[in-house]
């Protein structure tokens, strides 16, 4: 297996990338906070055990706290000849169980975590029936109500496509961005008590999918009509789409490179 370079010169360090998961339930989000514990906070003290060395990690998105992921990607540039088997074995032990490293590999000069993705996919759990399940406790939402995935597969067809998604989106004291984005699918699909909400963007706005998920709540409710999702995108108005579930059932599932 091929070992990182130990050369501590820029241009002849190795761009490592790794793929984690984590339970987000005691973390605010991925991105380090002042008096708040993070998953990148954990993880670049985990790093500097195994490295001895302080890396600028990049992360492939933000997630909100609360939010779990199946895959999230990082790079990092180092002069370490650990192999990849290795780092992996030896950065896990760093780690709290609910964060865990389980591939590492080698890439090219260019590659970045965040800029080189091409497109998310997202899933939203929910637990769909009368009786709550304690072992999905902060991973799914509980919800009661008997879902219409038929009726909330045909409102979610209107989401696919390039559209100005301001109306699905939580506007705060970020910069404010281009607020197009395309949606590739969204589907919901039911397994058993399970119905998951799966949706894949080339990115996507701040609570973009949760809105997303609360308006087709509200569709298989009748309090919002399949058809009105279009004049909901038109309006660019975030008071006409259904509320922002709550975080923890989404999780951010694949990153497209």
């Amino acid at each position: 297996m091929q070992q990182f370079n130990n050369d501590k010169s820029k241009s002849d360090l190795r761009n490592i990338a790794l793929k984690l998961s984590y339970v987000g339930t005691n973390y605010h989000g991925w991105q380090v906070q002042k008096n708040a514990v993070t998953v990148q906070e954990i993880f670049q003290k985990a790093l500097y055990k195994i490295l001895k060395e302080n890396v600028d990690i990049k992360g492939c998105s933000r997630t909100d706290t609360g939010v779990h992921a199946n895959m999230y990607v990082v790079n990092f540039r180092t002069g370490s000849r650990m192999n990849c088997e290795n780092f992996i074995f030896a950065i896990n032990r760093h780690l709290p169980g609910d964060v865990c490293v389980y591939e590492c590999s080698e890439k090219d000069a260019n590659f970045h975590a965040r800029y080189s993705c091409k497109g998310k996919e997202y899933i939203y759990k929910v637990w769909n029936d009368k009786i709550r399940n304690p072992f999905l406790d902060g991973r799914a939402l509980h919800y009661w109500y008997p879902l219409k995935v038929d009726l909330m597969n045909e409102a979610a067809k209107n989401f696919v496509g390039k559209h100005d998604f301001t109306a699905f989106a939580t506007l705060d004291s970020r910069k404010q961005e281009n607020m197009e984005r395309t949606v590739e699918y969204f589907k919901i699909e039911k397994e058993n008590n399970f119905v998951n909400f799966i949706v894949r963007a080339d990115g996507f706005l701040y609570n973009m999918v949760r809105i997303m998920v609360g308006t087709l709540l509200r569709v298989s409710q009748g309090k919002i009509k399949s058809g009105d999702i279009p004049k909901i995108i038109d309006s660019k108005n975030r008071s006409f789409a259904g509320p922002t579930a709550p975080p923890h059932g989404l999780y951010l599932n694949r990153i497209f490179y």
